[in-house]
Protein backbone atom coordinates (compact mmCIF):
# COMPACT_ATOMS: atom_id res chain seq x y z
CA UNK A 1 0.00 0.00 0.00
CA UNK A 2 1.51 4.28 -1.11
CA UNK A 3 1.97 6.06 1.36
CA UNK A 4 -1.68 8.58 1.43
CA UNK A 5 -0.85 11.88 -0.50
CA UNK A 6 -2.38 13.70 2.49
CA UNK A 7 0.72 11.92 4.67
CA UNK A 8 2.84 14.36 6.34
CA UNK A 9 6.38 14.76 6.41
CA UNK A 10 6.34 12.92 10.01
CA UNK A 11 4.27 10.46 8.58
CA UNK A 12 6.00 9.81 5.22
CA UNK A 13 9.34 9.56 6.99
CA UNK A 14 8.03 6.76 9.62
CA UNK A 15 6.42 4.84 6.42
CA UNK A 16 9.42 4.13 5.19
CA UNK A 17 11.47 3.61 8.28
CA UNK A 18 8.93 1.19 9.64
CA UNK A 19 9.37 -0.85 6.51
CA UNK A 20 13.22 -0.72 6.71
CA UNK A 21 13.26 -2.07 10.04
CA UNK A 22 10.70 -4.67 9.39
CA UNK A 23 12.79 -6.01 6.27
CA UNK A 24 15.74 -5.86 8.55
CA UNK A 25 13.94 -7.84 10.96
CA UNK A 26 13.13 -10.15 8.26
CA UNK A 27 16.58 -10.09 7.08
CA UNK A 28 17.97 -11.17 11.00
CA UNK A 29 15.47 -14.36 11.05
CA UNK A 30 16.22 -15.68 7.18
CA UNK A 31 19.68 -14.93 7.66
CA UNK A 32 20.90 -18.68 8.92
CA UNK A 33 18.91 -20.48 6.11
CA UNK A 34 20.71 -18.38 3.19
CA UNK A 35 23.74 -19.06 4.65
CA UNK A 36 22.90 -22.33 4.87
CA UNK A 37 21.77 -23.09 1.68
CA UNK A 38 24.21 -22.68 -0.39
CA UNK A 39 27.06 -24.38 1.71
CA UNK A 40 24.92 -27.99 1.15
CA UNK A 41 26.47 -27.69 -1.82
CA UNK A 42 29.92 -26.99 -1.06
CA UNK A 43 32.33 -30.06 -2.94
CA UNK A 44 34.27 -29.83 0.31
CA UNK A 45 33.42 -31.34 3.53
CA UNK A 46 33.28 -28.37 5.15
CA UNK A 47 31.39 -26.17 6.76
CA UNK A 48 32.37 -22.76 5.49
CA UNK A 49 32.56 -20.98 1.84
CA UNK A 50 35.48 -21.42 -0.51
CA UNK A 51 37.05 -19.49 -2.66
CA UNK A 52 35.69 -21.12 -5.35
CA UNK A 53 32.06 -20.89 -3.69
CA UNK A 54 32.54 -17.16 -2.94
CA UNK A 55 33.72 -16.64 -6.65
CA UNK A 56 31.11 -18.39 -8.35
CA UNK A 57 33.15 -20.72 -9.98
CA UNK A 58 31.01 -24.02 -10.84
CA UNK A 59 34.06 -26.38 -9.55
CA UNK A 60 33.31 -25.57 -6.16
CA UNK A 61 29.84 -26.75 -5.89
CA UNK A 62 28.82 -30.16 -5.83
CA UNK A 63 25.61 -32.27 -5.33
CA UNK A 64 27.83 -34.80 -3.48
CA UNK A 65 25.78 -34.34 0.10
CA UNK A 66 22.83 -35.35 -1.34
CA UNK A 67 23.91 -38.59 -3.58
CA UNK A 68 25.37 -39.24 0.19
CA UNK A 69 22.23 -38.90 1.76
CA UNK A 70 20.63 -40.90 -0.53
CA UNK A 71 22.87 -43.43 -0.21
CA UNK A 72 23.36 -43.64 3.55
CA UNK A 73 21.09 -46.41 5.14
CA UNK A 74 20.86 -45.00 8.73
CA UNK A 75 19.29 -41.39 6.97
CA UNK A 76 16.96 -43.34 5.15
CA UNK A 77 15.42 -45.40 7.77
CA UNK A 78 15.30 -41.78 9.71
CA UNK A 79 12.96 -40.30 7.06
CA UNK A 80 11.03 -43.51 6.58
CA UNK A 81 10.47 -43.17 10.13
CA UNK A 82 9.64 -39.19 10.69
CA UNK A 83 7.19 -40.13 7.47
CA UNK A 84 5.45 -43.03 9.29
CA UNK A 85 5.66 -41.44 12.56
CA UNK A 86 4.23 -38.01 11.33
CA UNK A 87 1.49 -39.46 9.68
CA UNK A 88 0.33 -41.66 11.85
CA UNK A 89 0.14 -38.79 14.72
CA UNK A 90 -0.86 -36.26 12.69
CA UNK A 91 -3.98 -38.26 11.66
CA UNK A 92 -4.58 -39.36 15.20
CA UNK A 93 -3.92 -35.54 16.23
CA UNK A 94 -6.40 -34.19 13.53
CA UNK A 95 -9.28 -36.44 14.53
CA UNK A 96 -9.26 -35.94 18.27
CA UNK A 97 -8.67 -32.35 18.32
CA UNK A 98 -11.73 -32.03 16.13
CA UNK A 99 -13.72 -33.46 17.74
CA UNK A 100 -12.36 -32.00 20.70
CA UNK A 101 -12.68 -28.38 18.97
CA UNK A 102 -16.29 -29.25 18.00
CA UNK A 103 -16.93 -29.76 21.60
CA UNK A 104 -15.63 -26.49 23.01
CA UNK A 105 -18.10 -24.70 20.59
CA UNK A 106 -21.44 -25.91 22.00
CA UNK A 107 -22.76 -22.91 24.14
CA UNK A 108 -24.09 -25.85 26.89
CA UNK A 109 -20.41 -27.25 27.06
CA UNK A 110 -19.47 -26.70 30.49
CA UNK A 111 -15.89 -25.87 32.35
CA UNK A 112 -15.06 -24.51 28.62
CA UNK A 113 -11.81 -22.36 29.77
CA UNK A 114 -10.85 -25.49 32.43
CA UNK A 115 -10.67 -27.80 29.26
CA UNK A 116 -9.09 -25.45 26.58
CA UNK A 117 -6.11 -25.00 29.39
CA UNK A 118 -5.64 -28.67 29.82
CA UNK A 119 -6.13 -29.40 25.94
CA UNK A 120 -3.18 -26.84 24.93
CA UNK A 121 -1.01 -27.31 28.08
CA UNK A 122 1.67 -29.30 26.17
CA UNK A 123 2.12 -25.77 23.98
CA UNK A 124 2.52 -24.03 27.56
CA UNK A 125 4.78 -27.00 29.82
CA UNK A 126 8.12 -26.75 29.07
CA UNK A 127 8.95 -29.91 26.58
CA UNK A 128 11.11 -31.34 28.85
CA UNK A 129 9.11 -31.89 31.38
CA UNK A 130 6.58 -33.34 29.44
CA UNK A 131 9.40 -35.82 27.61
CA UNK A 132 10.10 -36.58 31.13
CA UNK A 133 6.91 -37.41 32.12
CA UNK A 134 6.09 -39.22 29.39
CA UNK A 135 9.19 -41.41 29.72
CA UNK A 136 8.35 -42.47 33.25
CA UNK A 137 4.52 -43.09 32.43
CA UNK A 138 5.46 -45.08 28.96
CA UNK A 139 8.11 -47.17 30.57
CA UNK A 140 5.49 -48.29 33.57
CA UNK A 141 3.60 -49.63 30.60
CA UNK A 142 5.58 -50.69 28.42
CA UNK A 143 5.25 -48.08 25.55
CA UNK A 144 8.94 -46.66 25.65
CA UNK A 145 10.82 -47.76 23.08
CA UNK A 146 8.32 -48.45 20.82
CA UNK A 147 6.53 -46.96 17.37
CA UNK A 148 3.20 -46.58 19.18
CA UNK A 149 4.92 -44.30 22.34
CA UNK A 150 6.34 -41.77 19.98
CA UNK A 151 3.57 -42.01 17.88
CA UNK A 152 0.84 -41.20 21.26
CA UNK A 153 3.18 -38.60 23.01
CA UNK A 154 3.73 -36.80 19.25
CA UNK A 155 0.07 -37.11 18.78
CA UNK A 156 -0.43 -35.11 22.41
CA UNK A 157 1.78 -32.44 20.84
CA UNK A 158 0.10 -31.76 18.07
CA UNK A 159 -3.05 -32.19 19.52
CA UNK A 160 -3.18 -28.35 20.77
CA UNK A 161 -2.56 -26.76 17.45
CA UNK A 162 -5.63 -28.69 15.82
CA UNK A 163 -7.72 -27.34 18.58
CA UNK A 164 -6.39 -23.92 18.23
CA UNK A 165 -6.94 -24.09 14.53
CA UNK A 166 -10.76 -25.71 14.05
CA UNK A 167 -12.16 -23.48 17.32
CA UNK A 168 -10.94 -20.29 15.45
CA UNK A 169 -12.58 -21.92 12.32
CA UNK A 170 -16.07 -22.56 13.80
CA UNK A 171 -15.99 -19.20 15.82
CA UNK A 172 -17.65 -17.53 12.11
CA UNK A 173 -19.66 -21.19 11.71
CA UNK A 174 -23.24 -20.32 11.14
CA UNK A 175 -25.27 -22.79 13.86
CA UNK A 176 -28.44 -21.82 12.26
CA UNK A 177 -26.75 -25.01 9.07
CA UNK A 178 -27.03 -27.31 12.06
CA UNK A 179 -30.52 -26.37 13.31
CA UNK A 180 -31.97 -26.43 9.41
CA UNK A 181 -30.62 -29.73 8.55
CA UNK A 182 -31.77 -30.97 12.11
CA UNK A 183 -35.25 -29.63 11.10
CA UNK A 184 -35.12 -31.62 7.53
CA UNK A 185 -34.85 -34.46 8.98
CA UNK A 186 -30.58 -35.37 9.30
CA UNK A 187 -28.74 -37.25 11.92
CA UNK A 188 -25.92 -35.73 13.68
CA UNK A 189 -22.93 -37.56 12.00
CA UNK A 190 -25.19 -36.76 8.57
CA UNK A 191 -24.74 -32.94 9.46
CA UNK A 192 -21.74 -33.39 10.45
CA UNK A 193 -20.45 -34.46 7.35
CA UNK A 194 -22.18 -32.79 4.61
CA UNK A 195 -22.65 -29.54 6.53
CA UNK A 196 -19.95 -29.03 8.96
CA UNK A 197 -17.00 -30.49 7.53
CA UNK A 198 -17.41 -29.07 4.42
CA UNK A 199 -17.38 -25.73 5.83
CA UNK A 200 -14.54 -26.62 8.58
CA UNK A 201 -12.02 -28.32 6.41
CA UNK A 202 -9.62 -26.06 5.38
CA UNK A 203 -8.88 -25.20 9.73
CA UNK A 204 -9.00 -29.29 10.10
CA UNK A 205 -6.28 -29.30 7.34
CA UNK A 206 -4.28 -26.62 8.32
CA UNK A 207 -4.29 -27.59 12.33
CA UNK A 208 -3.00 -30.93 10.35
CA UNK A 209 -0.16 -29.47 8.77
CA UNK A 210 0.66 -27.51 12.18
CA UNK A 211 0.46 -31.04 13.85
CA UNK A 212 2.61 -32.87 11.54
CA UNK A 213 5.32 -30.14 11.01
CA UNK A 214 5.52 -30.14 15.21
CA UNK A 215 5.94 -34.07 14.88
CA UNK A 216 8.36 -34.12 11.81
CA UNK A 217 10.80 -31.44 14.00
CA UNK A 218 10.56 -32.98 17.08
CA UNK A 219 13.60 -34.16 18.90
CA UNK A 220 13.26 -34.06 22.54
CA UNK A 221 10.20 -36.49 23.14
CA UNK A 222 12.23 -38.98 20.99
CA UNK A 223 15.05 -38.65 22.87
CA UNK A 224 13.49 -39.55 25.68
CA UNK A 225 10.90 -41.74 24.11
CA UNK A 226 12.08 -43.62 20.97
CA UNK A 227 14.19 -46.60 21.02
CA UNK A 228 17.10 -47.45 18.14
CA UNK A 229 14.88 -48.08 16.09
CA UNK A 230 13.32 -44.88 15.89
CA UNK A 231 15.58 -42.53 14.70
CA UNK A 232 13.66 -39.49 13.11
CA UNK A 233 15.30 -36.92 11.11
CA UNK A 234 16.44 -34.64 13.59
CA UNK A 235 17.56 -37.33 15.79
CA UNK A 236 19.60 -38.19 12.99
CA UNK A 237 20.85 -34.73 12.41
CA UNK A 238 21.72 -34.68 16.47
CA UNK A 239 23.64 -38.05 16.38
CA UNK A 240 25.28 -36.39 13.59
CA UNK A 241 26.38 -33.05 14.65
CA UNK A 242 27.38 -34.70 18.19
CA UNK A 243 29.51 -38.32 16.37
CA UNK A 244 30.67 -36.68 12.77
CA UNK A 245 30.68 -33.13 11.76
CA UNK A 246 29.10 -33.93 7.51
CA UNK A 247 27.77 -31.28 5.19
CA UNK A 248 24.84 -34.32 4.38
CA UNK A 249 23.35 -32.40 7.58
CA UNK A 250 22.95 -29.27 5.23
CA UNK A 251 21.79 -30.85 2.73
CA UNK A 252 19.18 -32.86 4.54
CA UNK A 253 18.06 -29.10 6.82
CA UNK A 254 17.54 -27.84 3.15
CA UNK A 255 15.11 -30.37 2.39
CA UNK A 256 13.32 -29.51 5.42
CA UNK A 257 13.22 -26.19 5.03
CA UNK A 258 11.98 -26.97 1.25
CA UNK A 259 9.38 -29.10 2.53
CA UNK A 260 8.74 -26.55 5.56
CA UNK A 261 8.08 -23.94 2.81
CA UNK A 262 5.87 -26.05 0.62
CA UNK A 263 3.40 -26.64 3.79
CA UNK A 264 3.37 -23.27 5.16
CA UNK A 265 2.66 -22.23 1.45
CA UNK A 266 -0.37 -24.23 1.62
CA UNK A 267 -1.31 -23.62 5.31
CA UNK A 268 -1.54 -19.93 4.11
CA UNK A 269 -4.12 -21.25 0.92
CA UNK A 270 -6.31 -22.64 2.98
CA UNK A 271 -6.41 -19.94 5.47
CA UNK A 272 -7.52 -17.69 2.49
CA UNK A 273 -9.46 -20.39 1.06
CA UNK A 274 -11.07 -20.28 4.42
CA UNK A 275 -12.00 -16.59 4.67
CA UNK A 276 -13.57 -16.81 1.22
CA UNK A 277 -15.81 -19.51 2.23
CA UNK A 278 -17.32 -17.76 5.62
CA UNK A 279 -17.41 -14.63 3.13
CA UNK A 280 -14.25 -12.53 5.55
CA UNK A 281 -12.39 -11.95 2.52
CA UNK A 282 -12.89 -10.26 -1.68
CA UNK A 283 -13.21 -13.25 -4.34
Amino acid sequence: MAVPSYAGRLERTWYYVFRILCGLIFFFLIAPIVIMVPLSFNVQPYFTYTTEMLTLNPEGYSLRWYQDLFSSSSWMNSIKNSLIIGVASTILATTLGTLAALGLSRSEMPAKGLIMGALISPMIVPLIISAAGMFFFYSSVGLAGTYLGVILAHAALGTPFVVITVTATLVGFDNSLVRASASLGANPARTFFKIQMPLILPGVISGGLFAFITSFDEIVIVLFVAGVDQRTIPREMWSGIREQISPTILAVATILVAFSIALLTTVELLRRRSERLRGMSPG
